[in-house]
């Protein structure tokens, strides 16, 4: 390195004074040894990297299904963009982004949801000093246009309600739409963490977040008649109709919905339409975002808004109470 910054203001001296020179000089030895630096660091291969990545997520809590999205998400940008990440730039994740929309005829949701992924690896990269600069700070978030999900009515849910052969799968609709819980909150619950009385239980979001979430009488009511009549030991809340009856697990419960909604010819029921529509009854009847946000276990309250949507009928109502 000092044959080459030598070399080079040999070259220069001529063309430059002495301050110019010695701002040059300064200006070689700083950038060059960067590289240098940047050079040492590239002992790992891609793969490494993805690996510390995880291990370095895990650590953080993130859940196995999270880990699972971004290895996937990784590999594929590591397979088409054959490069050291070291040396992918702006230019590259953009027409990479492009490209993948192109061939796989993606929403702009899932381009987005890439976008983050690969966002969070190449921060990690850059805040471990394994790259020099994070080459997708500059890609924004992609803007989507906002859809307005559907909820469940009050008399969609009796009408499923009415479907269930079951006390399980009874129970298992009234605790959906009463506590608003993940679907893998859900399957991870123990006869033992409900608290009758309080009619409350504990359940562990992401990142082994603990909060606490509550249930109304008829779900009180059908839990306790499901949970007495059983002859299994399983510690399990919910378990499989047949034997041995093994803990309900989420595929379980998704197709289970799936099967009551076609009942009432209903295609899509599904675990978090119960979340959403349990966020946007709350809403409705004048809970404080605040605190629907807390039963839903969000960190931020812009995602509680995506949630619940505002009753057009009561928008209707205000516009006549406040502004005619």
């Amino acid at each position: 390195m000092k044959q080459v910054i030598f070399s080079i203001l040999e070259e220069m001296a001529d063309k430059l004074n002495a301050a110019q020179m010695r701002a040059l000089q300064q200006c070689l030895i700083a950038k060059l040894d960067v590289q240098q630096q940047e050079r040492s660091k590239q002992t790992y291969s891609n793969q490494e990297y993805l690996k510390m990545f995880l291990a370095a997520k895990k650590v953080e809590g993130c859940s196995a299904r999270t880990l699972a999205y971004y290895q996937v998400t990784a590999e594929h940008l590591i397979k088409t963009i054959q490069q050291p990440f070291q040396r992918m730039t702006t230019e590259d994740l953009r027409q990479y982004f492009t490209d993948y929309q192109k061939i796989n005829d993606c929403s702009l949701t899932t381009i987005d949801n890439i976008r983050r992924n690969l966002s969070s690896l190449f921060s990690w990269l850059e805040e471990e000093d394994y790259i020099l600069k994070n080459p997708i700070r500059r890609i924004h978030k992609v803007r989507t246009g906002t859809k307005v999900k559907d909820t469940f009515s009050d008399e969609t849910l009796e009408q499923l309600r009415d479907q269930c052969r079951c006390l399980r799968d009874l129970a298992l609709v009234d605790f959906l739409s009463s506590t608003g819980v993940r679907v893998g909150e859900l399957v991870r619950l123990n006869r033992q963490d409900i608290n009758f009385a309080d009619r409350e239980c504990i359940v562990y979001g992401k990142g082994n977040k603990e909060r606490r979430v509550y249930f109304d009488a008829k779900t009180k009511l059908h839990l306790w008649k499901y949970l007495k009549g059983r002859k299994d030991d399983n510690p399990a809340l919910f378990v499989s109709l047949d034997a041995p009856h093994d803990r309900l697990q989420i595929s379980g419960v998704e197709i289970r919905l799936r099967q009551l909604g076609r009942s009432i010819h209903i295609e899509k029921v599904h675990p978090h339409k119960f979340r959403r529509s349990m966020a946007t009854r709350a809403i409705d009847k004048g809970m404080p975002i605040e605190q629907v946000q807390k039963l839903l276990g969000h960190q931020q309250i812009d995602t509680t808004m995506h949630y619940a949507m505002v009753n057009q009928n009561n928008v209707r109502i205000s516009h006549q109470k406040y502004l005619s």
